[in-house]
């Protein structure tokens, strides 16, 4: 699920998901502020695989300029919760304190597998662990700042949350930071070029 401060986890497990799949599962993980969004959009642009972004569901409100079906699929609390039941997320968890759910919708993954293409899941750490229990050969990539120092610059540059949700964000970066050793790789995002670079190295030895 995308970054969240706390979240529990849901017990609801898909039936076979990893079956007959013959692409590749990629999951990318890494705290707030790490540069992330604007990584993945040169990977998708540059590195020569067949990338196709999975997107996530959420119940909580689109925000302005979001788009149903692109940046999430927008579920209301009633359909997500038919859909949990019906075992047809592959991970999803609850926010604590908001109250919304994200996950990731098996038709997001199992399809796209089957039909050849690498499907990418940008999830947290919760998410990707549960991810494995169903794709343990997943390419599993963290993306890290250079510093705890450094994430906290560029949270506090954007100017958008007050000091205290950044020190929860830092919080939470420290725990994912603690947790980085479960993925098969890590890149540090300190200069971009250098870091789309080591992207698409990794995806290309692993057989793009």
């Amino acid at each position: 699920m995308p970054d969240a401060d706390s979240a529990k986890p849901n017990d609801d497990k898909p039936q076979e998901a990893g079956a007959r799949a013959t692409g590749k599962l990629i999951v990318i993980s890494g705290p707030s502020g790490a540069g992330k969004t604007t990584l993945l959009k040169r990977m998708y642009a540059e590195c020569p695989a067949p990338l196709v972004p999975s997107v996530s569901a959420t119940t909580r409100k689109p925000r302005p300029g979001e788009v149903d079906g692109v940046d999430y699929h927008f579920l209301t609390p009633d359909e997500f919760r038919r859909r949990r039941e019906n075992g047809e997320f592959l991970e999803c968890f609850e926010v604590y304190g908001r109250g919304d759910w994200y996950g990731t919708l098996q038709s997001e993954v199992a399809p796209r597998l089957k039909a050849g293409k690498w499907v990418v899941l940008e999830i947290d750490v919760q998410g990707t662990i549960a991810v494995l229990e169903h794709y343990p050969d997943a390419l599993t990539i963290f993306v890290q700042p250079e510093s705890v120092e450094e994430l906290d610059r560029r949270l506090t540059a954007r100017g958008t949350e007050t000091r205290a949700a950044i020190e929860r964000r830092l919080e939470v970066a420290r725990r994912e930071l603690a947790e980085a050793e479960r993925y098969r790789y890590r890149v540090t995002n300190d200069e971009l070029d250098a870091a789309v670079t080591r992207l698409c190295e990794i995806l290309k030895s692993c057989g793009s």
